[in-house]
């Protein structure tokens, strides 16, 4: 997960420049000859290769543009939309386990990557359903005042180097917060998601069926997306950040409460709470950026930010294994994994703030230069008519 948010900075400027749908399917292509490829080594470090690079990179180059496409399309029901979307992958963190633990004792695990191939091969055909109409509406304007095709052409393939990265978009001061605030928070996310099943293992060794409390995240995760990305299409505007102020709070809770489970029915109620909330933060990541910085930029906004989460992402689990090693247990690592997201959250609550403000700035400005167009139609008609007055009274004369 780590590689694949981490090219995502890359990825969204393959999407500005070569559109959508090329994106989309070149990277699930780039994915089915990782995953390939994977099934037929003997050992682990070219897998270092195939699937963690190839095979990430790919996936990586699918999943950016997949949510850059739905702003394409709706616009009153982004975040449900979203919420659907998103939802699928809660999905197939519920059903993909127990098909893989079919698959690996049936035909064993090189067998089982090249069945999974089928689903890049999907994703593969699905790539091409995407029509991005607001990049093509984009660039019929473009061609239109460029007068021809070459000029078109010439826009495309050989843009200054400052329009491949647009940096531009941290000017914006409430997503530059937000890009600061998400990955603060995220220090602590994939801690429970890494260790859980290790710490009930150790807490709750005479309890079977231990793999409920990851089924119970997903389970509610999907419910959470759904539910929040419908909740999201009600609030306005930027305000949809305090649905993610909210998202964190409980998902900071939720870790810290953890250890404090002495009851696995207790743990289970703890990854039911925390899984919804979970939803709740994914669902709406998309929809918030439409906000922030407009459909034209979204593309970059959204894969910067991801290329910023990759590495509290990455780091977090890491350093969870290291107190377990240092103390002996994971409740440490649990309750710091819980300070992140709230100190997260606290910093994001301050973007309605800031983009309110610059809003009312912009409007002020906007109402100047109007005031004075109006006063310079005003004199320009006054003085047209003082003249026409002056012919007429010289002609009498």
């Amino acid at each position: 997960m780590g590689m694949i948010f981490f090219c995502c900075p890359i990825v969204s400027v393959f999407t500005d420049v070569f559109g959508c749908r090329r994106t989309a399917v070149v990277g699930a292509a780039v994915g089915f000859v990782g995953l390939v490829s994977s099934s037929f080594v003997s050992s682990i470090e070219p897998l270092y290769l195939t699937y963690g690079i190839i095979f990430a990179c790919g996936c990586s180059f699918a999943y950016q543009p997949s949510l850059v496409i739905l702003g394409h399309y709706f616009k009153k029901r982004l975040g449900l939309v979203n919420g659907i979307v998103t939802a699928g992958s809660s999905i197939f963190t519920i059903l993909l386990p127990f098909l893989l633990r079919v698959l690996t004792d049936s035909v064993g695990l090189f067998y089982t990557l090249r069945v999974l191939c089928i689903f890049m091969f999907v994703l593969f055909l699905a790539g091409f359903t995407y029509r991005p109409l607001a990049s093509s509406a984009k660039d019929k304007d473009s061609g239109t005042k460029g007068g021809n095709r070459f000029s078109l052409f010439s826009r495309r393939k050989f843009s200054p180097p400052k329009k491949i990265f647009n940096f531009t978009i941290f000017k914006v001061t409430a997503y530059a917060v937000w890009a600061v605030g998400i990955p603060l928070a995220l220090f602590g996310y994939f801690v429970p998601y890494v260790h859980l099943m290790k710490h009930v293992n150790e807490r709750f060794q005479d309890e079977k069926n231990k793999e409920v409390v990851l089924m119970c995240i997903g389970i509610t995760s999907g419910v959470g997306r759904l539910l929040f990305g419908r909740i999201a299409d009600y609030v306005p505007g930027v305000k949809k950040v305090y649905l993610q102020v909210l998202s964190f709070f409980f998902i900071g809770l939720m870790s810290m409460m953890i250890p404090l489970c002495s009851l696995f029915g207790a743990l289970i109620a703890v990854c039911l709470i925390m899984g919804l909330f979970d939803g709740c933060f994914i669902s709406i990541m998309a929809p918030i950026a439409f906000e922030l910085v407009g459909a034209q930029d979204v593309s970059q906004a959204i894969g910067f930010l991801l290329g910023f989460m990759s590495i509290p992402m990455t780091v977090g689990p890491p350093i969870a294994g290291l107190l377990r090693d240092k103390l002996g247990s994971y409740d440490v690592a649990f309750y710091l994994a819980g300070i992140p997201p709230l100190i997260g959250g606290a910093v994001l609550c301050f973007i309605p703030w800031i983009h309110s403000k610059k809003q009312r700035e912009i409007n002020k400005t906007t109402g100047g230069e109007k005031m004075e167009k109006m006063l310079e139609n005003q004199n320009s008609l006054l003085s047209s008519s003082s003249g026409i007055f002056k012919k007429e009274s010289d002609s009498v004369i």
